[in-house]
């Protein structure tokens, strides 16, 4: 299971961030993030840069995660060339995150089922390496890359595409708080999948608050505090939009 939102998390002082809508092609806007520590929380093994562009899917088919609303259903791929049990946990993850009360089946518009490849579906979340994203991201006029390298994960109509780097390295300010890899795992689910059901990006809405879900957490917190969750005490929690 994913791990809970805990204490309270140093603030960082990263770049001015980008609008996106969510009701088209979105991503993390290529800036410059605060600068890397070395990470504290990794998930071992490699971290291959780029693949060939093919999937593997989870195939078995999971609850429907929620109690009212539409059913979306979904697959679960990584990209080939990652390697070990990585598709298993990222299929558990996907699970937990978007399963939790505090996710967007909080809402009751929404009920959310995985399904497996050959199924009818609505979207597709993909683990893919860095230049792999790029390239799916590259196809929706966004570009991934700081300093070169692909950084950010995208979502384009139909496809929440998770950048292997970001899952298994996190970013500066998960990490430098020595906050659990997965936290900011759960949070690039449900701001992706967020996109994906229609929501825009929002802003910090003050200094030691919880930032928003729809945060570009990604490239700081600008003064709020870590949170992956798009409803906070059973009710939607939002900051200004953007």
């Amino acid at each position: 299971m994913l791990a809970l939102l805990r204490g309270n998390l140093q603030q960082a002082q990263p770049p001015r961030l980008a609008p996106s809508t969510g009701g088209s092609p979105s991503a993390e806007a290529s800036l410059t993030p605060s600068p890397t520590p070395q990470p504290v929380y990794q998930i071992a093994g490699p971290i291959p840069a780029s693949g060939p562009g093919t999937w593997s899917y989870a195939a078995a088919r999971g609850k429907t995660l929620g109690s009212n609303g539409v059913v979306k259903r979904f697959r679960v791929a990584a990209e080939t060339n990652i390697t070990g049990d990585e598709l298993p946990a990222f299929t558990a993850a996907i699970d937990a995150a978007l399963g939790d009360p505090r996710s967007w089946i909080a809402s009751k518009q929404y009920r959310l089922q995985r399904v497996g490849r050959g199924s009818a579906y609505d979207f597709t979340i993909y683990l893919a390496t860095g230049e792999t994203t790029r390239k799916m991201c590259a196809t929706g006029g966004m570009d991934t890359r700081v300093d070169g390298v692909s950084y950010t994960s995208c979502r384009l109509p139909g496809r929440v595409v998770i950048n292997l780097n970001r899952w298994r390295l996190s970013v500066p300010d998960y990490i430098a708080t020595k906050t659990e890899l997965s936290l900011y795992q759960a949070y690039v689910i449900n701001h992706e999948v967020g996109h994906e059901l229609g929501k825009n990006h929002e802003a910090c809405p003050g200094k030691d608050r919880p930032a928003p879900v729809m945060q570009q957490q990604t490239y700081g917190l600008r003064g709020c505090v870590a949170n992956p969750w798009p409803y906070l005490n059973g009710r939607r929690y939002t900051g200004p939009p953007i």
